[in-house]
């Protein structure tokens, strides 16, 4: 009876290649996202962009749709992934400013490195299994930044809460549109440095006390 070592199963090598076939099909399809759009891509431009044919991306994926839900469902993932390395018990013990960096600093990162999850999450016309996903993921970030101003200012009421972690959240993206506009390097980073500080400018009244009563407009007739 030979000792030798049995060769890798067939199967697995096949699931194997497959793996990296699909990989490559979501990397093609991630620059043609950023590129062009979710709804002005079209598969042919996705199998182009993978050096592949037609044919061969089907074999994986039935159709543009298909594509989309699986890569925004590996980049809900992730975020999720990053939003539990930000908002953890141990990081509420930080002081305001060290809070910031550790919350901010991997969401940015995320969504430098994945430049798609904004231009898949917020296009027209995205299949609605990811606008939900996504829907549902922004609630739980909504809450976790609730959670936090709780714990910074106990103070506040929940209606209160409720609409800092709203105007908190708002600021952070519209400071996240200038940081991936912003080239990388030195200007991205100086970027970076001035949305901390305007968070940090608008938080800190609110959890030291010192901000003033809320500012209440009269109705112009």
């Amino acid at each position: 009876m030979s000792e030798d070592m049995p060769e890798e199963p067939k199967p697995r090598r096949r699931q194997a290649r497959g793996e990296r076939r699909i990989a490559q099909l979501l990397s093609a399809a991630a620059s043609v996202f950023c590129t062009n759009g979710y709804t002005a891509t079209s598969t042919n431009a996705i199998a182009r962009e993978a050096h592949v044919s037609p044919g061969t991306l089907y074999q994986y994926f039935p159709n543009k749709e298909a594509i989309a839900v699986e890569l925004g469902g590996r980049l809900l993932h992730e975020m999720r992934a990053a939003h539990g390395q930000a908002f953890t018990p141990e990081n509420l013990a930080l002081p305001l400013p060290e809070l910031l960096d550790v919350v901010v600093d991997p969401m940015i990162a995320f969504n430098c490195e994945n430049p798609v999850f904004l231009a898949l999450m917020h296009g027209s016309e995205v299949p609605g299994r990811i606008a939900e996903e996504h829907d549902e993921l922004h609630a739980s970030l909504l809450t976790s930044v609730q959670d936090v101003i709780a714990h910074y200012a106990p103070g506040l009421s929940a209606g209160e809460r409720a609409r800092v972690a709203g105007m908190t959240f708002a600021i952070f993206k519209g400071g996240l549109g200038l940081v991936l506009a912003a080239p990388e390097g030195a200007e991205r980073e100086a970027t970076i440095a001035e949305l901390k500080t305007v968070l940090l400018r608008y938080l800190t009244p609110l959890t030291d006390g010192t901000a003033p009563a809320a500012v209440t407009t009269t109705p112009t007739r």
